[in-house]
């Protein structure tokens, strides 16, 4: 049986928190912000770039809210999680592969011509990339047993050290993405739009994250502290991606190919085996990772359409 740890939190988790009301506040940029109908930067700032990646950074800690009203879960509820976080991260690796394929370079080649490698190449090397990449980081955490985190330790704490690696190395293209969009002569309208978009698509993100902490013990709080923490990167490289627009083009698709083939490593060969040894039943796990692929596609997919 699987129990949650004591709610009582540290002093240093406190501090977090009231830095990151602190940072909110601090960093707020008004609302010198102007879209007009026909897009264009109206009143772009650095801030508003920055500030927006952060507000998708927060929502991230959105998805642990689901778990206010769970007390315990036992072994095979641990094991629909599992295959529920695995199901949700397939879907994004799928939708990191897509944005990868189909991203606009037009700006890009108009001024410098067609890139080194068709984008759909650049987008597999990344892939196989990811996949060699969390490989070995799995194999470098499989030598050093006395691995702690989120108060976990043992092969709990690597699995949960890993997911998190995973999904903050995710997030550093997802900051790129932020700042490209907000370049152009369309960036204020656009860049807004992608923002908001990602900052919904975030919370099941968080929820993926929370589906294999909380059940493992960790603090709700913890969690969703984790969670943000995993997209951090968002707004950090957003700022530098909206100064340098053109030179980080070439490279994203790149990059959305090894965060998709890390998470598809994790996805499949940590959490779904998981989640087979924990529920005892194929047709279970199978059936919950399907359901909650599909689940993610289809909210991806209205955000899209939006």
């Amino acid at each position: 049986m699987s129990h949650l740890t004591n709610d009582t939190l540290s002093w240093w988790h406190y501090a977090i928190m009231l830095a990151l009301v602190y940072v909110s506040y601090a960093t707020y940029p008004g609302s010198g912000l102007s879209i007009s109908s026909e897009g264009g930067k109206g009143g772009m700032t650095l801030w508003h770039v920055w500030y927006f990646g952060w507000i998708t950074a927060l929502s991230t800690g959105l998805g642990t809210l689901p778990f206010a009203v769970v007390s315990e879960m036992n072994k095979w509820w641990l094991g629909v999680s599992n295959a529920c976080a695995a199901g949700m991260m397939l879907a994004a690796s799928t939708s990191l592969v897509y944005e990868g394929i189909v991203l606009d370079d037009t700006s890009y080649v108009l001024k410098h011509g067609a890139c080194w490698m068709p984008q759909s190449l650049r987008v597999l090397l990344g892939l196989l990339g990811g996949l060699l990449f969390i490989v070995s980081t799995k194999k470098l955490l499989d030598q050093h047993e006395d691995v702690k985190v989120a108060g976990l330790d043992g092969l709990e704490a690597r699995k949960v050290l890993l997911l998190i690696f995973v999904m903050t190395l995710h997030s550093f293209t997802e900051g790129v993405g932020i700042g490209v969009s907000f370049g152009g002569d369309k960036g204020a309208k656009l860049g807004v739009f992608i923002s908001l978009t990602l900052a919904v698509h975030n919370v099941p993100e968080g929820l993926a994250v929370a589906l294999v902490l909380v059940p493992e013990g960790v603090n709700k709080w913890k969690t969703a502290l984790w969670s943000i923490f995993t997209s951090i990167p968002q707004p950090l490289m957003a700022v530098p991606a909206y100064c340098f627009v053109e030179s980080f083009i070439p490279f994203l698709p790149v990059g959305l190919g090894f965060a998709a083939g890390a998470m598809l490593w994790v996805a499949v060969f940590e959490l779904l085996i998981d989640a087979l040894e924990d529920t005892g039943s194929k047709k279970v796990t199978a059936l919950v990772g399907m359901l909650s692929f599909g689940a993610m596609m289809a909210v991806q997919m209205c955000l899209k359409e939006d």
